[in-house]
């Protein structure tokens, strides 16, 4: 009884931190929308990249650490997303592209794998 309460709650958990993980994403891909809209050089494309920065930095970390439950082949994937969208980012805040699409779908892609 105790064993299969304890793995009802582990189970609720996981469901709500990836409930979690795909608000921070959704988050994360309004603030592109916007900074699409706005162009590279507003205040909006400076917050969206932040955000979406601060975010793929500690996916990366936590995908990083042996203790993360993913396959060590889809960490290593997700890792190489992760650093591929930040350096999409830096390249856009360096005026060296425009493109906000390509990391609002990968974005998007990753929070609909979440649901």
């Amino acid at each position: 009884m105790y064993r299969i309460n304890y793995a009802e709650a582990v189970q609720e958990t996981a469901a709500e931190g990836r409930a979690n993980e795909r608000k921070a994403f959704e988050f994360v891909i309004g603030e592109l929308r916007s900074a699409r809209d706005r162009g590279p050089n507003s205040i909006e494309a400076v917050n969206a990249i932040y955000q979406m920065r601060r975010l793929w930095a500690i996916l990366i970390e936590d995908l990083a650490t042996p203790e993360n439950g993913f396959q060590p082949a889809l960490r290593a994937d997700l890792i190489s997303i992760g650093l591929f969208m930040l350096n999409h980012a830096e390249r856009i805040r360096q005026g060296e592209s425009s493109d906000f699409d390509v990391l609002i779908d990968l974005n998007q892609i990753i929070a609909k794998g979440l649901e």
